[in-house]
């Protein structure tokens, strides 16, 4: 799966939240390592931010239009899961 997302609309931000060593963070890392920099150079100017801390559950967040924020759990996820749920949200 391609990390060919270009961001518009009325997403302004998203943060990934992790734990560096957790087992239910290892999908987000894996994630980082594999689909971090093609979504960053699809999007240069859109903030995504990486906040790491240990004992963390992981979560995406998405911060829309008129400050509202959704948040998803990537709790266990693979990679391409964390990948299909960024799309989710950024349609």
């Amino acid at each position: 799966m391609s990390a060919a997302i270009k961001f518009s609309g009325p997403l302004k931000e998203l943060r990934l939240h992790l734990c560096q060593t957790g087992a239910g963070s290892k999908g987000v890392r894996e994630f980082i390592e594999k689909h971090y920099v093609e979504l960053k150079q699809n999007n240069p100017k859109f903030p995504i931010l990486i906040r790491e801390c240990s004992g963390i559950e992981p979560k995406l967040w998405a911060r829309f239009e008129k400050g509202q924020e959704k948040a998803i759990s990537l709790k266990d996820l693979s990679s391409s899961d964390v990948l299909a749920q960024i799309k989710t949200v950024s349609k």
